[in-house]
C-alpha cells in the first residue's frame, strides 16, 4: 500500500517537474506561444505573447482573449480548429490576428493537441509566428518592383498619377490616396488625381483647390519632412476645408514630401487606415514610393505641359491659317464686287469724245488695284511674323478710306454713283468714329433684339429674354448693336431648329452684363481659346457663299470677332466665352443634322438642350 503511494507521489513529482521545464523552455521561446484549455480559454502564455500582443496572463488566465480574431478570419478560425482536433496538430497555418491596442498582425499558426495522464485531450497548445514585417517588406518589394517596371510604360500624367494612387491605396490598406501638386503660378496646392474608395469622393476632392500655406500638407511642403496626424480632429495642422467641399471625413492621415533633389514637386498622401494607425513603417513605405515616382512624376509633367503647348502651337498655327483665309475672302469679295461694278458704268457712262470720263475710270481702276496689292501685302506680313490686329484693321480702314476719298473727289459726271459705291464700301467697312452715350442696357438689347427679330424669323428657334434694370453704360448705340447682332446671329447659325437661346441684361457687382446663351452645337475645347484671342470664326468661313445670315451653320464674318475684341479695348469692356461640345458629335469634323427631330441621338427637345451650349457674356463699365 505504501509502496503504491509512494510510486504514485514520485509520478505527480516528476510531471510537476517536467511541466515546470517545458514552462521553461515556453518562456525562452522568440516566439509567441500559449496553451489553451478544452473550453478556449487561456491557462498559459509565454513572455514572447505578451510582447508581441500586448496581453500578459494575469489578465487572460482562465478567460478567453478579447477581440484576438478579427471578423474576416472567424471562419478561416473555426476550419482550422476542426482540422486541429481532426489531425492532432496543425503546421503553417496562415491567419490574422489584432494586438490589444489594434494592430493587425500577420502570422503563421503550429499547434498540437496535449493529453492527460489518461491520454485524454487536455488542451492546445499554440505557437504564433509573426511574419507582419516579414510579408509587409515582401508586398512593399513587390509593389516597388512593379511601380519601377510600369514606371516607363505610362507616358501620360494622368495615366502614371492613377496608377501611383491606386497603388498606394492597395499596398498601405488606406481608403484614399491623392497626390498633391502645387500651381506655382497661383501658389495653390491641387489634386491632378485621387483615388478613394468612393470614386464620388475622388470626383470631388480632384476639383478642390486650397493655399499653399495651409493644411498638412503645407506644412509638409514647407519642412520637408514627413507627417503622421493620427486624430485629424487634435491637428492643428488639418485644413478642413478640404472635407467640407468633398463631403468627406477625415480621420488619420499621413502626408509625405515629393523632392526632387533640392526642389518640393507636391505631397504625398493617404488618408483613413483601414485597421490601426499609420506608423513609422507606413512613412518609410510611402517615402520609399515618393523617392521612386517622383522623377518619372516631373518628366511625365513636363512631357505633359510640353505636348500641350505643340497642340496650342498647332492650333495658333490653324488659326493663323484661318485668319488669312478670312481677310483674303472678306477684302477680295467687295473689292472684286467694286472691280466688276466699275466695269459695269465704264461700259455705260465713257464715250469716246469724253476724255475726262475716261481719265476717271483710269483713276478709280489704279486705286483698285492698289487696294488689292495692300491686302496681299497683309496677307504677307500676316504669313511672316506677329502683328497687333486690332491696329493692322485700324489702319486698313483709314488706308481704303483715303482711297476711296481720291475716287469719290475725282468723281465727275457721275457722282450719284460714285457716291452710292462709296456708301456701300461704308457699309461694308463701318464707319470710324462713333458717338459714346449714356445707355441702360436692358432698354437699349431689347429695342436692338426687336429689330434682329425679323432676321431669323424663319427660323425655328425659341428666343427667351431676361432684362433687370441696369445702371447706365457709356457705348456709342451703334457699337452696342454691332455686338448683339454679332452674338445672337452667332447663337442662332450654331443652333438648330427646335433649340432655344437665352438673352439675360443684369446688374453684377462689376457692373452691367450682357449673356447670350445658346443651347446648340457648342465648341470644341481646341477652338474656345482661339475664338476670341486670335480671331477667327468657329466654322467653315466660306460658308457665307453658299448660306445666308442666320441660317443654320451658316459660319461667321472673322471681321465680327475681331470687331467685338477690338471695341472692348476701345471702350474698356470684357468678353468671357464659356462652351460645352454637344456630347453626340464631339469632333470637329462631326455634323449637327440642323434639326433636333432629325437627329437619331435626342428624343426629346431636353435631350439637345442638355447635350451642348455656348454662353457670351460682356460685361460693361458703369457710366462713372
Amino acid at each position: 500500500m505504501s509502496a503504491n503511494k509512494s510510486e504514485g507521489g514520485s509520478a505527480k513529482t516528476f510531471a510537476s517537474i517536467s511541466e515546470e521545464r517545458y514552462r521553461q523552455f515556453l518562456d525562452f521561446l522568440p516566439d509567441p506561444v500559449f496553451v489553451f484549455n478544452l473550453d478556449n480559454t487561456v491557462s498559459y502564455l509565454n513572455p514572447a505573447f505578451e510582447h508581441v500582443f500586448g496581453w500578459t496572463l494575469a489578465e487572460v488566465k482562465g478567460r478567453r482573449i478579447p477581440l484576438f480574431v478579427p471578423d474576416h478570419m472567424k471562419e478561416k478560425t473555426r476550419e482550422g480548429i476542426s482540422r486541429l482536433f481532426r489531425e492532432k496538430v496543425l503546421h503553417n497555418f496562415v491567419t490574422q490576428r489584432y494586438t490589444k491596442d489594434g494592430r493587425l498582425r500577420d502570422i503563421i499558426i503550429d499547434g498540437a493537441i496535449f493529453y492527460d495522464q489518461d491520454q485524454r485531450p487536455a488542451g492546445q497548445v499554440i505557437t504564433l509566428r509573426d511574419v507582419t514585417r516579414e510579408k509587409r517588406t515582401e508586398r512593399i518589394n513587390q509593389a516597388l518592383f512593379r511601380v519601377a517596371q510600369a514606371l516607363h510604360r505610362y507616358r501620360r500624367l494622368a495615366d502614371l498619377l492613377e496608377f501611383i494612387t491606386r497603388e498606394i491605396q492597395s499596398l498601405m490598406s488606406v481608403d484614399g490616396a491623392s497626390v498633391i501638386l502645387l500651381d506655382e503660378n497661383k501658389k495653390e496646392f491641387y489634386f491632378p488625381v485621387a483615388a478613394y474608395e468612393d470614386s464620388d469622393t475622388g470626383s470631388k476632392i480632384r476639383e478642390i483647390r486650397f493655399p499653399v500655406d495651409k493644411g498638412v500638407a503645407g506644412h509638409v511642403y514647407r519642412t520637408g519632412e514627413p507627417l503622421i496626424v493620427p486624430d485629424t480632429s487634435k491637428s492643428p495642422y488639418f485644413y478642413r476645408h478640404v472635407d467640407e467641399q468633398s463631403k468627406y471625413s477625415t480621420r488619420n492621415m499621413l502626408d509625405v514630401p515629393l523632392r526632387i533633389k533640392d526642389r518640393m514637386i507636391g505631397v504625398l498622401c493617404a488618408v483613413n487606415k483601414k485597421a490601426g494607425t499609420f506608423d513609422d513603417e507606413d512613412v518609410d513605405l510611402l517615402m520609399s514610393v515618393g523617392n521612386m515616382v517622383a522623377l518619372p512624376l516631373e518628366n511625365a509633367r513636363i512631357h505633359h505641359a510640353l505636348k500641350k503647348s505643340y497642340e496650342n502651337v498647332k492650333n495658333l498655327n490653324r488659326a493663323k491659317d484661318r485668319v488669312i483665309h478670312h481677310l483674303s475672302h472678306e477684302l477680295k469679295t467687295p473689292l472684286s464686287v467694286l472691280s466688276a461694278s466699275l466695269s459695269i458704268l465704264e461700259k455705260r457712262i465713257s464715250t469716246p469724245e469724253d476724255k475726262s470720263i475716261q481719265k476717271l475710270f483710269d483713276r478709280a481702276r489704279r486705286n483698285l488695284n492698289r487696294l488689292l496689292e495692300m491686302q496681299y501685302g497683309i496677307e504677307d506680313i500676316l504669313r511672316g511674323k506677329e502683328y497687333a490686329s486690332h491696329l493692322m484693321l485700324s489702319k486698313l480702314l483709314d488706308a481704303c478710306s483715303d482711297e476711296l476719298e481720291t475716287l469719290v473727289s475725282a468723281g465727275a459726271g457721275e457722282p450719284e454713283l460714285i457716291r452710292s459705291v462709296k456708301d456701300k464700301i461704308d457699309v461694308l467697312f463701318g464707319p470710324h468714329a462713333a458717338k459714346t452715350e449714356t445707355l441702360h442696357l436692358d432698354q437699349a438689347v431689347g429695342a436692338i433684339l426687336q429689330d434682329l427679330r425679323p432676321a431669323f424669323s424663319h427660323r425655328s428657334i425659341q428666343l427667351t429674354t431676361r432684362f433687370f434694370s441696369t445702371i447706365p453704360v457709356s457705348v456709342p448705340r451703334e457699337v452696342l448693336a454691332k455686338i448683339v447682332e454679332t452674338l445672337i446671329r452667332n447663337s442662332v447659325e450654331n443652333t438648330p431648329d427646335g433649340g432655344k437661346i437665352e438673352v439675360i441684361v443684369r446688374n453684377t457687382d462689376h457692373g452691367p452684363e450682357l449673356e447670350v446663351k445658346d443651347f446648340g452645337v457648342g465648341i470644341t475645347d481646341g477652338k474656345q481659346s482661339l475664338i476670341i484671342d486670335n480671331y477667327f470664326a468657329a466654322d467653315d468661313p466660306m460658308s457665307y457663299s453658299s448660306k445666308k445670315p442666320f441660317d443654320f451653320n451658316a459660319g461667321g464674318k472673322g471681321f465680327d470677332l475681331l470687331r467685338i475684341t477690338i471695341f472692348s479695348e476701345r471702350y474698356g469692356f470684357k468678353t468671357k466665352l464659356i462652351s460645352k461640345r454637344c456630347t453626340f458629335i464631339p469632333g470637329e469634323d462631326d455634323l449637327c443634322p440642323g434639326k433636333i427631330e432629325w437627329c437619331e441621338f435626342c428624343k426629346t427637345n431636353s435631350d439637345c438642350y442638355q447635350s451642348g451650349y455656348t454662353t457670351m457674356i460682356i460685361r460693361f463699365n458703369p457710366t462713372s
